[in-house]
């Protein structure tokens, strides 16, 4: 890979999952493709490794439930690189809390979708939210006896119309449960109707943002108690880079498969849907190689890789051009961004929400 560094792979080590989360696409595909990476595979990725500043061995499902997950957390450690995931917390004990810690996670994040065990249960089926506290607490609690700097432990919150009242109760669970950090995300990757009308973000930019006082009194609640939120945006803007910034970042699929971000990848036949500020469309999934195949530098510099990559250079290079224009409205006005590669013009995550 010469001397280029990237910032982030995302590596899914399998698709399994034991819930069944109403906000997930799982919930409107039925023909799911379950697989774990098998250990021979992840090898193969091992070398790269080297060039990555941080692996998230996460997926579409629970990275708790690979079984070489401890053995696969040493190997990326020996590369030099940091290494976490995002989980549900399924099957979480003290004894695996103390393995995890041995094997030199850096970072965990915890999936919760409401401050009580009624709203978090009722969208997390199959989840348990007392046990799932209890888990974060035993962390938190291995963490302070021992004196140790990691992992570092943050919530993600998923925000939906039916649990962002409870936002300011979630900052103050995590200041009970000894959490530093919550990073609050919209739905993304939408695939019904239902999913359709609990997203909270705006796709009409003129249109008025009716949560804002919740997300207010949430500001002030992390403020008082001292805990780093990380929020998205509400409203639909035009951004240069999505958030999963395809430049420095990609995904691995628990196949091999090589993709810009998680989300041109799901484990389900090559066409998914997509419903995008309330109009369905349909999307091919997107792989420009597989890396249990091919060597990495090939994949990253097939041409097909290149130009969608080319694209979003040139939206960022054209984004520092206005903002080099601030003191000159009018030329503003005139300058547009080019267009993203065709599969992310029906992503929420280009409207930077």
């Amino acid at each position: 890979m010469g001397t280029f560094r990237f910032n982030a792979w995302q590596i899914e080590l399998t698709t399994r999952c034991p819930l069944r989360c109403t906000m997930c696409i799982k919930d409107t595909y039925r023909d799911w493709h379950r697989r774990d990476m098998a250990m021979e595979d992840f090898l193969k990725i091992v070398p790269y490794l080297r060039y990555v500043h941080t692996a998230v061995l996460e997926g579409w499902g629970e990275s708790l439930m690979h079984p070489h997950l401890l053995d696969i957390i040493g190997l990326v450690k020996k590369q030099g690189c940091e290494v976490g995931f995002v989980t549900s917390g399924y099957g979480l004990d003290e004894d695996l809390i103390i393995k995890l810690i041995e094997a030199g996670i850096d970072f965990i994040g915890f999936s919760i979708s409401g401050a009580t065990d009624k709203t978090h249960n009722s969208i997390r089926v199959n989840s348990d939210f007392y046990n799932l506290v209890g888990s974060i607490k035993a962390f938190n609690t291995c963490i302070a006896e021992n004196n140790l700097k990691k992992p570092k432990i943050h919530i993600v919150y998923l925000m939906l119309t039916e649990n962002i009242l409870e936002m300011p109760a979630v900052i103050r669970l995590a200041a009970d449960t000894g959490v530093k950090e919550v990073v609050f995300i919209n739905i993304t990757h939408i695939t019904n109707d239902r999913q359709d009308r609990e997203k909270v973000f705006i796709c009409q930019v003129h249109e008025e943002q009716p949560y804002r006082g919740i997300i207010d009194e949430t500001i002030k609640a992390a403020k008082r108690l001292k805990i780093k939120i990380n929020l998205p945006g509400m409203t639909a803007g035009d951004v240069a880079l999505c958030s999963e910034n395809p430049l420095e970042n990609l995904y691995i699929s628990s196949e091999g498969e090589v993709s810009p971000c998680v989300y041109l990848y799901p484990p389900i036949p090559d066409d998914f849907k997509r419903i995008f500020c309330g109009k369905e469309h349909t999307v091919n999934k997107v792989s420009f190689g597989n890396i249990f195949n091919e060597d990495m530098e090939t994949i990253w510099n097939k041409k097909g890789y290149l130009d969608f990559r080319g694209r979003f250079y040139e939206r960022k290079k054209k984004m520092e051009e206005l903002y080099n224009l601030i003191l000159e409205p009018k030329r503003i006005r005139d300058m547009t961004l080019p267009e993203p590669p065709e599969p992310c013009k029906t992503c929420h995550k280009i409207l930077g929400v």
